[in-house]
């Protein structure tokens, strides 16, 4: 297991930012059933922790692309964090909306980026990986180089793995769904019967059954 991984899964269930409930499943906006709930903008509420981010975030970013010359949020997970790595960073920042406005400018890419820019996207949290790669998108679109993505979390379902892979987009996150299932039993926060449910559902979470 990776160390950062793990401190950070910690990190995420001591703040009560993720939450698992093999026996009493949430439901995703998406309509999914889901056993595991994830809110990394509770990050923010907790200086420590949204320092945590912002300086492991800016560290992989010097690690895997160290030829970023510009940061862009995508909304709304990630704008406040976006803001802070490009504040660590001193680099230009932007955010990209889920949709254009539809009054005033009409903007989908909020903020303003140097020509020829070299953008790395800060997402928090990956699940399917539509929206994120829509900002991608959106980014390319207007004629920036995006050289990769950072998040906080991802569920790693095979669908989002198979989308970045399809749009060329290499991904980093501080922690993901395996580190995070360790961690919890570690701790008792789940049990051992329950981690067969979350791997049932994680296989398949748009048919997942109780």
């Amino acid at each position: 297991m990776d160390k950062l991984k793990m401190e950070f899964a910690s990190k995420l269930l001591e703040i009560k930012a993720i939450k698992l409930q093999p026996q009493d499943p949430f439901t995703w906006a998406s309509g999914w059933k889901s056993p595991f709930y994830c809110d990394n903008r509770k990050t923010l509420s907790f200086p420590e922790v949204r320092s945590f981010v912002k300086l492991e975030l800016v560290h992989a970013i010097l690690e895997n692309f160290p030829q970023a010359t510009a940061v862009a949020g995508v909304a709304t997970g990630a704008i406040a964090q976006g803001a802070l790595v490009a504040e660590e960073l001193h680099l230009p920042f932007c955010y990209v909306r889920s949709k254009a406005k539809d009054h005033g400018m009409g903007n989908l890419i909020e903020g303003e980026l140097p020509k020829g820019s070299k953008v790395i996207v800060v997402e928090d949290l990956i699940s399917t990986g539509g929206s994120s790669l829509k900002a991608v998108e959106a980014l390319r679109q207007a004629g920036f180089e995006v050289v990769g993505m950072v998040a906080s979390y991802t569920y790693g379902f095979p669908v989002a793995e198979k989308a970045f892979a399809d749009a060329g987009v290499t991904l980093c996150t501080l922690t993901d769904y395996e580190h995070v299932v360790s961690k919890a039993l570690e701790i008792g926060y789940i049990k051992a019967e329950d981690v067969e449910t979350l791997h049932r559902w994680r296989k398949d979470p748009e048919h997942y059954q109780m």
